[in-house]
């Protein structure tokens, strides 16, 4: 039996994180040219809750996979990464949201979603929006985690 894909593929080598504290939090920054533009951190840590920003399914190249699924799968592994560069796991995780842009293909993202999330079962959401920040993407996730008490999880 092979690892579990949040094992597995959490750290993909191609996904560079930058932790940085700013104003009393840490955050993650994944060098995505939107961060800086808008103003804001792939992910941030307060305490032991960790929000993670709307993920799209972009290759390190800039690239989008025309396949739902491996969009799907690319934006979970990003925000795997920046769930584990701020001591959190994916295990952790007690919400996702999904917006997609055409929902009648939910049973895509659902594969993925649920290959990942099967034994963890956080609550989430799915909906259609007409369009996502590049014409390309097809997914964007975001991500709650809320990290145990040391001994607890």
């Amino acid at each position: 039996m092979s690892a579990p894909f949040y094992q597995e593929n959490a750290l993909a080598d191609d996904i560079k994180i930058e932790v940085t504290r700013r104003a009393g939090r840490t955050c993650a920054s994944s060098g995505s040219k939107w961060e800086p533009k808008m103003g804001y951190s792939r992910a941030v840590r307060c305490g032991n809750y960790i929000a993670v920003t709307g993920t799209v399914g972009i290759n390190a190249d800039g690239t989008y996979s025309g396949s739902l699924e491996a969009q799907t799968r690319r934006s979970l592994t990003i925000i795997c990464a920046a769930l584990q560069s701020l001591g959190g796991k994916i295990e952790h995780v007690v919400r996702t949201r999904i917006y997609v842009t055409d929902a009648t293909r939910w049973e895509e993202v659902a594969k993925v979603h649920g290959e990942i999330f099967a034994q963890i079962r956080p609550a989430t959401t799915l909906v259609e929006v007409a369009k996502l920040v590049d014409d390309e993407a097809q997914i964007e996730i975001e991500a709650d985690a809320i990290i145990p008490p040391a001994g607890e999880g």
